[in-house]
C-alpha cells in the first residue's frame, strides 16, 4: 500500500490502495508505520505521492457508512495520528499531488510542507459538507492552516471540487507542475529544503506548528468524540448513501464514491 523508493537522501512515498488510494485504516496504518520508520531512518526530506490519476480520494465512504462502531473507533484515531505525523516529521515532506485530491487526500497535502500539483485534470477540494459528515479535529486544521480562515471557509462551506489553477488561487497548490515532470521537481524541492542543517530544521518547523499543534492537544478529543457520534447517526448513514448513489449509482469499491472517476 506504501510503495517506498530512495532518491539519494530523498525518501518519496507512493500510495497504492485500489483505484483511489481511498482513507481506509489499512492504508492510514501503513502511513502510520511509513511516518514511524521516517522518524527512525532519518531522510533527508520526504515526498508523499499517489498512482495513477489520483493523490487520494478521501476515506472509504461505503466501509464508513457500514462499518458501524468498532470501523470508526479505529479510523478516527488512526486519521489523527497520520496527519500529525506528517504534519509533525521533522523532516521537509513535499506534497506531489499527481491527481484527485479529495476530502482527506486534499488534507494529507495540506498536512505536508510545500505542495506541487500536476497540471491536469484533477479535481481538488473537501467534500464533507456535501457528503453529510462533520470534520474532526485534526483534517479542519490542517485546512485552515494553509488556506486560512476566510478561504478555508469557502473551500469547506461550498464543497466545491476545484481545477490545479484554482487550487494556486486558493493557497493549496505552492506551484503548478506539468505532469512528466512533477515528482522530478518534487524531489528537487525536497532536496533544496532538506540541505539545511537538520536541527535548525526541525526546531523552526516546531515552532511554526506549535500553535496549530497546541489548539489539537487542547481540544481535539472532545472535537472528535463528537464526531463519532454523528458520525454513527443513522441520518449520516442515510446522507451517505444518498451521496454514494447521487454520485455513482450506488457503486463504492474502495471509496470510488468519494472521487470523479
Amino acid at each position: 500500500m506504501i510503495v517506498r523508493e530512495d532518491r539519494g537522501d530523498i525518501a518519496v512515498l507512493r500510495m497504492e490502495r485500489g483505484k483511489v488510494n481511498a482513507l481506509d485504516p489499512e492504508l492510514l496504518q501503513a502511513l502510520a508505520d511509513a511516518a514511524g520508520g521516517l522518524r527512525e531512518a532519518r531522510p533527508r526530506a520526504v515526498v508523499l505521492t499517489g498512482s495513477g490519476r489520483n493523490f487520494s480520494a478521501g476515506l472509504d465512504l461505503v466501509r464508513l457508512r457500514d462499518g458501524g462502531a468498532d470501523y470508526r473507533a479505529r479510523l478516527l484515531p488512526l486519521l489523527h495520528e497520520v496527519i500529525l505525523s506528517l504534519f509533525t516529521l521533522p523532516r521537509p515532506v513535499v506534497a506531489a499531488v499527481n491527481g484527485h485530491a479529495i476530502a482527506g487526500g486534499f488534507v494529507l497535502a495540506c498536512a505536508c510542507d510545500y505542495r506541487l500539483v500536476a497540471r491536469s485534470g484533477a479535481r481538488l477540494g473537501v467534500t464533507e459538507l456535501p457528503v453529510g459528515v462533520p470534520f474532526p479535529a485534526a483534517p479542519l486544521e490542517m485546512v485552515r492552516t494553509v488556506l486560512g480562515t476566510g478561504r478555508a471557509r469557502e473551500v469547506v462551506y461550498s464543497g466545491r471540487l476545484f481545477s490545479p489553477e484554482e487550487g494556486a488561487r486558493l493557497g493549496f497548490a505552492d506551484e503548478l507542475v506539468e505532469p512528466a515532470d512533477l515528482l522530478d521537481r518534487a524531489v528537487e524541492v525536497a532536496t533544496r529544503w532538506g540541505a539545511a542543517p537538520h536541527a535548525a530544521f526541525a526546531l523552526t518547523k516546531a515552532q511554526l506548528q506549535a500553535p496549530v499543534v497546541e489548539r489539537l492537544r487542547e481540544g481535539a478529543g472532545a472535537i472528535d468524540a463528537e464526531v463519532a457520534a454523528v458520525w454513527g447517526h443513522p441520518d449520516t448513514g442515510r446522507a451517505i448513501g444518498a451521496f454514494i448513489d447521487r454520485t455513482l449509482g450506488g457503486r463504492g469499491d474502495n471509496g470510488r464514491a468519494a472521487a470523479p472517476s
